[in-house]
């Protein structure tokens, strides 16, 4: 019976190390400040953008600020000086324009102090309006006076002044103030009095937006927070936290904070010096990251998301599963549920090799994918139809799949093997339904073509001592997972044999992203984001898989890939790869041949292009003819002029030269697809931190 997902929690708990406490942060000095995260400001912003924090950029003031102190400050001082002759020398002139007009001596003495000072007014006004822009004075008040002003008032003086009203104040600051309102004060009131982390927060209030939905439900949340407090309607496993947790995340809008966007001119403007972050809807396209090993693909991306996505699942919004080596550093084994290490005897969990297949049929199509190398594509055909001729007998005859040492006999044509399945299709009735697909298979068993021969070598790579227990389909092995769990708030994780035993590692990649990608196409509920994180996808990416990339947008669901380089796949993947991903980013020392294909999906955009000519200057009359002469017979040099040209020219926005070479250690160039369709253009990130 496969794992479903809800019977051994318990067991894997008490075998976990005691997590930190989900209002101290590890390695924080403080405790978690929860009214201070939940009622910060998180104003909308473009795709990858960290929105806790941010603030939106002006560009006129951003230009200004890029200005030096002192040519600030002079140009300042000079526009003042100016701006005060020219009121007092307008004021002057405005009112002898009215004299001689005859506006003043014919109006009584109250009428004409009147019109000077408003004369005065307006002569200023246009003055500061003329003046003040050309000298940028608001800059200078931003800079210089403003700060200096506030450090002049006293702190009680700027308490009072910024301090709202005080119930609007006190309900800002509230996390539970929704709560309270809907009628859940007792609940409200109980986790006033505990600690409550970020995860905390989101599972409550996911909760509580649910009861909401049916007024029904709203006592029974009221009781489960009563009674458990921040504790309530925790995880299957208990855990309200990650032990080692690194990375700055929001989750109530499901960011992970990556590094920042580099204040570069190829940057769009609203990202320059923003933080940069993932979340669910960019995810949701897909990521492909491609770049030599060392330059921190695992490091800065899958971690990280990982770490994003086990959060997540404990907050009760996503579920989890992250595929790499055994021993790549994709966190802790206490960070997940289910731990599948198939060449590692003490492994808990095996793998269900047929997966979410809904058929026998489908179940043999899956596993042909999974178990041939692309460059044994040409005959998935006939292996696809080998083993169905062998799992759906199997299936009728015993009521389960078969596992690897019995699938194996079977299409190495064994005698014992294949004279047991006919005596127990005869028995449950079955025989002659099936008795021409065995037929045919032992038909084929002869030919020197026969993919039931190529399939049983495949599987003996599987069929090893190391193994054992791994892949049982009768009950007296590991526990299978099977990946139709993906509507719990799971967490997976899926340690390669890939030093052991390689090509069985590829082969099970393969087969685990190939079932991620049908089970999260087929769920029911999609409520939960399914994420998929693959350290090194070089061998999990077939035809079908990269198929059903595209689907995942619509079914809440995504995947991290992660690619040394694209050579590492056929070549008549690359393309449809490109395409079928939201995301791409580009790590440093990519090889010029894949810089290619980012450089043209990226394409171009306008720059603005300056020329300068210099030409002997020629103009004017004989003394200035002469002081030239003078001139280059004194210095050697000959006066010249010089042209400026400006034109709009295309240009790549990143060429294969600069992806290959021009990106600095610790950095990427990412561009960005939201599952809405919002795009961002390649964008340079600084990830170390």
């Amino acid at each position: 019976m496969a794992h479903d997902g809800s019977h051994h929690h318990g067991e894997r708990t008490t075998t976990r190390h005691p997590s930190p406490l989900p209002h101290q942060r590890p390695g924080a000095a403080t405790p978690f400040d929860l009214p201070s995260w939940a009622c910060a400001p998180r104003p909308e912003a473009e795709p990858g953008i960290y929105r806790l924090g941010y603030r939106r950029i002006d560009p006129e003031r951003a230009e200004a600020a890029k200005v030096a102190a002192w040519p600030l400050l002079l140009r300042a001082g000079l526009n003042a000086v100016v701006a005060w002759l020219a009121f007092v020398y307008g004021v002057e002139f405005a009112i002898a324009g009215t004299t001689m007009i005859g506006v003043l001596p014919s109006r009584s003495a109250f009428v004409a102090t009147s019109v000077v000072l408003t004369l005065n007014v307006l002569v200023l006004g246009i003055a500061i309006k003329i003046f003040g822009r050309m000298g940028r004075w608001l800059e200078v008040w931003r800079r210089y006076v403003a700060p200096l002003l506030s450090r002049t008032v006293t702190q009680e003086e700027r308490a009072e002044e910024e301090a709202p009203a005080g119930g609007e104040a006190v309900r800002r600051q509230d996390p539970w103030d929704g709560l309270r309102e809907g009628g859940a004060g007792e609940a409200a009131a109980r986790l006033d009095g505990e600690a409550v982390g970020d995860v905390d927060y989101v599972r409550i209030q996911r909760a509580w937006e649910s009861a909401q939905a049916d007024p029904v439900f709203v006592p029974a949340f009221i009781e489960q927070v009563a009674a458990r407090g921040a504790a309530a309607f925790a995880h299957p496993s208990e855990s309200r936290e990650l032990p080692g947790r690194r990375e700055q995340h929001d989750l109530l809008v499901g960011q992970v904070r990556l590094g920042t966007a580099q204040d570069v001119p190829k940057n769009p403007m609203g990202h320059r010096a923003a933080g940069f972050a993932l979340d669910p809807a960019l995810l949701g396209t897909s990521v492909l990251a491609v770049g030599p090993a060392g330059t921190g693909k695992t490091a800065r991306l899958a971690r990280p998301v990982a770490e994003a996505l086990c959060l997540q699942a404990l907050a009760g919004t996503a579920c989890a599963v992250v595929v790499g080596a055994a021993d790549a550093d994709l966190g802790p084994d206490a960070w997940y549920d289910v731990v599948i290490a198939p060449g590692e005897p003490s492994s808990a969990y095996g793998l269900d090799l047929y997966g979410v297949a809904q058929s026998p049929d489908e179940a043999a199509a899956r596993l042909a994918e999974a178990l041939l190398p692309e460059e044994l594509t040409a005959r998935t055909e006939n292996a696809r139809t080998a083993l169905q001729q062998v799992v759906g007998p199997f299936h009728a005859a015993y009521g389960r799949y078969p596992g690897v040492r019995e699938l194996r006999a079977l299409l190495a044509g064994d005698p014992d093997a294949l004279a047991a399945l006919v005596k127990a299709l005869g028995t449950v009735g079955r025989l002659a339904v099936h008795e021409r697909d065995l037929e045919y298979r032992e038909r084929q068993r002869d030919r020197a073509d026969d993919p039931g021969a190529l399939l049983a070598d495949r599987l003996a790579l599987l069929d090893r001592p190391a193994f054992e227990g791994a892949f049982a389909t009768d009950g007296t092995g590991r526990p299978p997972f099977a990946m139709r769990v993906l509507d719990h708030p799971l967490r997976v994780r899926v340690k390669l044999p890939e030093r052991s035993h390689p090509e069985a590692a590829r082969m099970l990649s393969r087969l685990v992203v190939g079932q991620f990608v049908q089970a999260a196409g087929v769920r029911e509920d999609r409520s939960l984001f399914a994420g998929l994180v693959v350290d090194d996808a070089s061998a999990a990416l077939d035809a079908t898989a990269v198929r059903g990339l595209q689907r995942l947008r619509g079914a809440n669901a995504g995947a991290v890939l992660l690619l040394r380089t694209l050579v590492d796949l056929p070549e008549a993947l690359r393309a449809p790869l490109f395409g079928a991903v939201g995301c791409r980013m580009a790590f440093p020392g990519i090889a010029p041949w894949d810089g290619r294909l980012f450089s043209e999906a990226w394409g171009t955009h306008l720059v603005q292009e300056t020329a300068v000519t210099h030409t002997p200057d020629t103009s004017g009359g004989v003394i200035r003819r002469v002081g030239r002469v003078g001139r280059k017979a004194l210095s050697g040099t000959t006066a010249q002029t010089e042209s400026v040209t400006t034109r709009d020219v295309e240009r790549l926005r990143w060429s294969p030269s600069d992806l290959a070479h021009a990106l600095p250690a610790g950095h990427a160039v990412v561009s960005l697809t939201a599952v809405s369709g919002e795009q961002v253009p390649p964008l340079l990130v600084d990830l170390r931190g």
